[in-house]
């Protein structure tokens, strides 16, 4: 039995003036997977990230996202002369996708600086992103007559509060929540979107050990509740090694391995690169 695709980039380049942040990345990501993305600070882990949900347009390269390319270009007018990618410029017809647009395709994303409405409440944030999936527009919203779309939202929040265990804080500002309750609440507000690709931007960065501990159970758990495919970047070893199907290594912008966790642990490029070698006892 074939497994579906979900989301592959094709030689994907990012280059801002004369620095290259990714160089020639492909990779794909299969439905119900969990799939990592590792690599020293700086290695471009985020720059990818971006190219997919469309804050950035790849310098060269396309992004197919189940089935769909939604973003493909190549080098126009200065970059022509400066590119310096490995993988030769694309010659395609350019695609190109806001990042509301991607959303509204089905990737959310959270990111490593935790980016909530602060000041709302933790039930608004989640409502908020409920909106994304309204069908209504400025008229039908000024003279309400989408009342019973916007019960089944107000509903459907409150659900989705009580089963990632924030029921009680509905009231609270989002600001005033512990740190880990506060990441909890922005993947919340992701799934809020009903996403078919959850993209994890280093969901673990100023946990302690038991809130890490935590996470790793509950990345698991949101996966089979509903169904998801992650794709995350972590720093926390010990994460990432429990709970990816395969992992991907980047060092200084290109891709250096590829596999199963037990695979990246014994690979000596990315023990060189990146994970270091843990000396025995004499």
């Amino acid at each position: 039995m074939s497994t579906k695709n979900i989301l592959s980039m094709h030689h994907i380049t990012m280059q801002f003036g004369g620095v290259v942040a990714v160089n020639d990345l492909s990779l794909k990501v299969d439905e119900g997977e969990i799939v990592a993305l590792i690599g020293p600070n700086g290695a471009g882990k985020t720059t990818a990230f971006n190219c997919v949900t469309g804050i950035y347009e790849p310098t060269n390269g396309k992004i197919v996202f189940n089935g769909e390319t939604i973003l493909a270009s190549s080098p126009k007018g200065r970059m022509k002369k400066l590119y310096l990618g490995e993988y030769a410029p694309f010659n395609i017809k350019p695609v190109a996708n806001t990042p509301d647009m991607i959303t509204a395709k089905g990737i959310a994303r959270t990111f490593q600086n935790i980016r909530l409405f602060h000041n709302l409440t933790v039930f608004d944030n989640v409502l908020i992103a409920k909106h994304m999936r309204a069908k209504q527009n400025v008229f039908s919203a000024t003279l309400r007559l989408n009342y019973k779309e916007e019960e089944r939202m107000r509903r459907e929040a409150l659900e989705l509060l009580s089963m990632q265990g924030l029921l009680q804080y509905k009231d609270d500002i989002a600001k005033s929540l512990p740190y880990g309750l506060q990441r909890r609440l922005e993947i919340a507000r992701a799934l809020a979107t009903s996403p078919k690709l959850l993209l994890l931007d280093e969901p673990a960065a100023g946990m302690n050990p038991q809130e890490t501990e935590e996470l790793t159970d509950f990345i698991k758990q949101i996966r089979d509740d509903y169904k998801l495919t992650i794709f995350m970047i972590e720093h926390h070893m010990d994460l990432v090694m429990q709970i990816s199907d395969r992992i991907y290594v980047l060092d200084f912008g290109k891709l250096i391995a590829e596999g199963t966790p037990e695979e990246i642990q014994n690979n000596e490029h990315v023990i060189d690169a990146y994970l270091g070698v843990v000396e025995e006892d004499a």
